[in-house]
């Protein structure tokens, strides 16, 4: 009777552990979708929307959608970008949700507080096993870089080292105001300042408007300004903000405090 009973309980641990071990699996397979982002991290596009209130947020490795009563976490995924417009669709899922993101580059209002934002987005959620499609409308803006928001001098123009003989005693200079998208500065011989066009992996100088004043025959800063206008990508590391367009690399700015 014993040895019966202690062959049971052997059983019994042995059901308990392949049990266990099914839900480490299935707890495995959850957790890029249940992960959350770190306090750290910033999205870089966020989207609302009402009737019913909803909010979006793309980080880089992921989506989160959340309601006054509900928050899914969806992986990230590269966007499908359209040929002909400024319209770029995510297509996420998770094992238990899948949901369509569209974001159109076109003015958008919200519909309670009247803000205007320059991206229109749809959100087409279904969840588990249901049939229905819940489908979303709101507005939606790129959050620029942080890391943009600083002052920076030119330390390379094309390729070449910089100078101050290249310009009006004192090289160009870039101050960069990332939470209102605009850039004033020194452009070598004259004043300057605009806005930027700020999207993932995509930073464009626009807007330009400049002083008057007469410059040197040697000043380059028609170059620069050309540069500065030609760019379309940019990286920051070891503080240094290059910016590039698929020419290569055009400028080369060094973090000053």
């Amino acid at each position: 009777m014993r040895f019966s009973l202690q062959i049971a309980l052997m059983l019994l641990l042995c059901m308990s552990c392949k049990s266990n071990v099914a839900i480490q699996e299935q707890v495995k397979e959850e957790v890029p979708a249940l992960a959350s982002p770190s306090t750290e991290s910033q999205p870089y596009f966020v989207a609302s929307g009402t009737e019913p209130f909803w909010s979006l947020n793309i980080y880089e490795d992921l989506i989160t959608y959340k309601t006054p009563s509900d928050s899914i976490v969806f992986p990230h995924t590269n966007p499908i970008l359209a040929q002909d417009s400024n319209v770029k669709r995510y297509d996420v899922e998770t094992t238990s949700s899948n949901m369509t993101v569209q974001i159109m580059q076109v003015e958008c209002s919200n519909a309670m507080s009247g803000k205007v934002s320059p991206y229109k987005v749809s959100v087409n959620l279904k969840k588990g096993t249901m049939s229905e499609v819940e489908e979303l409308e709101g507005c939606g803006d790129y959050k620029t870089d942080y890391r943009l928001h600083d002052i920076w001098v030119l330390e390379t123009l094309n390729g070449k080292t910089s100078t101050k003989a290249d310009f009006s005693k004192e090289l160009p200079m870039l101050e960069i105001k990332a939470a209102e998208n605009t850039f004033s500065g020194f452009a070598g011989c004259n004043r300057m300042n605009g806005r930027l066009f700020f999207e993932k992996g995509l930073l464009r100088f626009m807007d330009f408007t400049t002083t008057k004043m007469m410059c040197v025959p040697n000043n380059k800063e028609a170059e620069f300004l050309e540069a500065l206008q030609s760019s379309t990508t940019y990286a920051i590391e070891n503080n240094r903000l290059t910016l590039s367009n698929p020419s290569g690399i055009l400028t080369i700015f060094k973090k000053i405090d």
